[in-house]
């Protein structure tokens, strides 16, 4: 990072969704600048732990279980952007993929940030029950368009989920189902000579629900994201945690990404 000022034209800032968590993110940016220092700080008081020693030096394993790594991403994203704050002038529009949005939300102060620390903790918590640790699995498929990718998904599955759930680019789509089949089309696409990388996450995301009682109350896309979402409005803490937002502060546009 730079300790120039950026000054010209109309800025964006963009912030990741999960998957992009590693061991040591924020580290040096909270030895280095205090604010950074400050930020994770205060994500350690909202959540009542440690997570910074989650962050800086803890196990992968760790900070890969969802209720971890949806406040770390947060976290590190926001120790960034207030590092930033006082070096480029104030963005024009901000937007985040997935989880990202709740950075998107504190960036544009319609969240605060324990606020978000800890509704993305809750959600993270939410996402995980509604797929057991080990049942479902991600991966990231690149150079391949959506319908060969649904083909070898629809091979795989051998009457078990495998979909594509998120259709990031035309030539990067994730799928996600049960583990065994997931794999199972993990390994024909290397036959077929595309490029795969496995999510990083212990939850999942699924086009269709995996569990067969499930299957016609959550027939629509995405519907593990909207049971989440049924869930966590249900739920006070999360309603609460929204319902805080401060008043008139929608002077910056947030953007969605859509998957």
């Amino acid at each position: 990072m730079t300790e120039n000022k950026v000054s010209s034209g109309a800025i964006a800032f963009l912030f990741p969704g999960q998957g992009s968590q590693a061991v040591g993110m924020g580290k040096d940016l909270a030895e280095k600048y205090p604010i950074a220092r400050q930020t994770f700080e205060e994500a350690d008081e909202a959540l009542g732990y440690t997570l910074s020693q989650l962050c800086f030096e803890g196990r992968e394993e760790q900070l890969r279980l969802t209720e971890v790594t949806q406040p770390a991403i947060l976290t590190a994203s926001i120790a960034a952007l207030r590092v930033l704050e006082d070096r480029m002038p104030r963005p024009a529009y901000v937007a985040g993929h997935s989880l990202g949005e709740y950075s998107a939300h504190v960036a544009a102060g319609t969240l605060s940030f324990a606020d978000a620390v800890r509704t993305v903790r809750y959600r993270g918590k939410y996402m995980q029950e509604a797929v057991p640790l080990g049942v479902g699995a991600m991966a990231a498929i690149l150079g391949m368009d959506v319908e060969k990718v649904t083909a070898v998904c629809d091979d795989a599955a051998q009457g078990e989920v495998c979909d594509p759930a998120n259709i990031n680019s035309p030539q990067q789509i994730v799928i996600s189902g049960h583990t065994s089949a997931v794999e199972r089309a993990w390994q024909a696409g290397y036959r077929l000579s595309w490029k795969s990388v496995r999510e990083k996450s212990s939850a999942v995301s699924c086009a269709r629900s995996i569990a067969p009682e499930d299957a016609q109350t959550l027939a629509t896309k995405h519907p593990f994201k909207k049971r989440w979402s049924s869930w966590l409005q249900r739920r006070k803490v999360f309603r609460e945690a929204l319902e805080r937002r401060p008043a008139g502060a929608q002077t910056i546009y947030k953007l969605k990404a859509k998957s």
